[in-house]
């Protein structure tokens, strides 16, 4: 009895040993990471294909894992999905595949922006990872503040100055302060800064941070602020204020404002936020697909990049997540509201005096420290009117302990630093 038990279990065994098994093919994301988004990503986008595992994780756990991972000879990720910049310093470490033959085998049924491609390249001459999402900032006006625009001026190359003689011709006309920032404890404030204002008028975002052209531009928003409506420093999103009307001007996060034109795209422009003395600062927010050095499987991770560079893959990730495409894709079939803020995001992206920061992802984090510096100058300076050489001084021995002790190197638009850490001059 024992003996022939013994025998069923070994075969039962060999049998099981005997069958195929089935890889899955592991996705690991730092974006869709709330629980919904992840599983409309899940049964919506990745069902297409078998056996995909998606797996949310924050930018800093995705670097450790993956410094982990690529001690092994075979490693378990398969697609690595995340921004740029938290793209970088696993590439640095020699961590990517070369994507070029990929790259050109996709672009016989598609055609990427270049823009994105040259970014996936990561400032060398291999395709480090294939572009797949994007998004930006961006400006949003209601048509009724359209009469008021300085006389000879043109939305899409809007400057500075222009938007404080148009933001003061409706204050004069109305009595109403109607330009808005997302300036709350819940806004992204910093962003205006590190995206429009600062490479606008300085051309980068930490080297010129107390330069002469930071402070005029500083002088500047003092000077713009007494027509901003008084309720900015409580806004998270601009999507309200320009549904109700409380605002005719808005900066924001493209994301951010969507509803607003989804709900009455008749009633509103967008356009590239305004230029300064070195051109027009945008941040392109990138999201990259990227295969692991030691990936178990190439073949399923370049199917997984071929489902989501495709034109009706593209299309339902712009209808689900907001995120916009970077191959040429129909969106006649999408909302009015989202082809206007497709129009105004890729005026912003190719604008000709564009200049574009990238998101400072590699501060880990320490980011949260390094986007309150930018705050308080503004606080200090532009709300309690505080002397602006000094402010700017002071915040300055700030943000260089702060990067001195992350051993960041300068990211663009700041000229690059190599292995130092990046300082204020």
């Amino acid at each position: 009895m024992n003996t022939a038990t013994l025998c069923l279990g070994l075969a039962c065994a060999l049998a099981c040993w005997a069958l195929p098994v089935w890889a899955q093919t592991t996705i690991v994301s730092t974006q869709m990471r709330p629980v919904a988004e992840a599983e409309k990503m899940r049964k919506q986008v990745l069902n297409a294909l078998p056996d995909v595992v998606f797996l949310p994780e924050d930018g800093n756990t995705v670097l450790t894992r993956m410094r982990a991972e690529l001690g092994a000879a075979r490693g378990q990720v398969s697609v690595l999905m995340a921004l740029d910049g938290e793209l970088a310093p696993i590439d640095q470490e020699g961590g990517l595949q070369d994507l070029d033959e990929l790259v050109a085998r996709l672009s016989t049924t598609r055609q990427f922006d270049p823009t994105a491609l040259e970014l996936g390249r990561m400032g060398g001459t291999r395709q480090r990872f294939v572009p797949v999402l994007t998004n930006t900032f961006q400006m949003v006006a209601h048509r009724r503040a359209l009469p008021y625009l300085p006389r000879g001026a043109n939305l899409q190359a809007l400057t500075y100055p222009q938007l404080l003689e148009w933001a003061r011709a409706i204050h004069a006309a109305t009595g109403e302060r109607k330009l808005g920032f997302p300036a709350g404890p819940k806004g992204l404030w910093w962003r205006f800064f590190q995206a429009s204002f600062y490479p606008s008028h300085t051309g980068g975002v930490v080297r010129s941070f107390r330069s002469p052209e930071a402070e005029a531009g500083w002088a500047q928003l003092r000077a713009l602020w007494p027509y901003v409506h008084p309720r900015s420093t409580n806004y998270a999103f601009m999507e309200e204020p320009l549904k109700s009307g409380e605002v005719w001007i808005a900066f924001d996060h493209t994301a951010r404002m969507l509803p607003a034109l989804l709900a009455r795209p008749d009633e509103f422009v967008a356009f590239p936020a305004p230029s300064g003395a070195k051109g027009r600062g945008f941040m392109p927010v990138l999201v990259g697909l990227a295969i692991p050095r030691n990936a178990p499987d190439r073949a399923a991770a370049e199917r997984v990049i071929d489902l989501l560079t495709q034109p009706a893959t593209q299309a339902r990730l712009l209808a689900l997540f907001s995120f916009f495409p970077v191959v040429k894709t129909d969106l006649s079939g999408l909302p009015a509201g989202v082809q206007l803020a497709s129009a105004g995001m890729a005026a912003t992206l190719n604008a000709p005096d564009g200049i574009a920061s990238r998101l400072p992802v590699q501060l880990g984090r320490k980011n949260g420290e390094f986007n309150k510096i930018y705050v308080d100058a503004f606080t200090r300076i532009v709300l309690r009117g505080e002397d602006i050489r000094r402010v700017l001084n002071e915040e300055a021995r700030w943000l260089n302990d702060l990067l001195e002790d992350a051993r960041v190197p300068c990211w663009a638009p700041d000229a690059p630093s190599g292995n130092q850490p990046c300082r204020v001059q």
